[in-house]
């Protein structure tokens, strides 16, 4: 795989946009380690290697658990996440899936008995976003850096 173009050269008003709004989620009351937690999860369902790679390091060195990330994509079935991560979880789930979830009610009452108004939408904000990012690393095929 290589990389199709640089999308910040070749639209750097677009990506100064994305760019802001990365940045305004850093403003949030979200919790770091349940925003990285979040895009763990999503770029997972999206296969976006990329951001998986970038955010795994970044998910650690906010608190998030090795063993969390270990189970990460079975967090339904693992006792190691709270009522909080679990209504965070499945939110981002139900959006980065909404063609096939339609955002149903029991996913939104979950979210509402553990987050506030306020962070609802900016648990949304967060979801959106790293969304979007995968679809740029995906979609212009970025490559990861790799490791020894």
């Amino acid at each position: 795989m290589s990389d199709r173009l640089n999308y910040y050269k070749a639209a750097p008003a677009a990506m100064n946009a994305m760019l802001a709004m990365e940045e305004a989620t850093t403003r949030l009351s979200i919790p770091l380690a349940l925003r990285e937690l979040v895009k763990m999860r999503v770029s997972q369902i999206n296969a976006c290697a990329y951001c998986l790679d970038m955010h795994a390091p970044e998910a650690r060195a906010a608190g998030v658990s090795q063993q969390k990330l270990d189970v990460l994509a079975a967090w339904r079935e693992s006792p190691v996440f709270d009522d909080r991560e679990r209504a965070a979880l499945g939110w981002a789930e139900t959006l980065t899936r909404v063609e096939a979830t339609g955002a149903p009610d029991a996913e939104y009452r979950a979210l509402a008995a553990a987050f506030t108004e306020q962070e609802r939408v900016e648990l949304t904000l967060v979801i959106t976003t790293i969304n979007a990012w995968n679809r740029f690393a995906i979609g212009f095929r970025s490559e990861h850096p790799v490791r020894p």
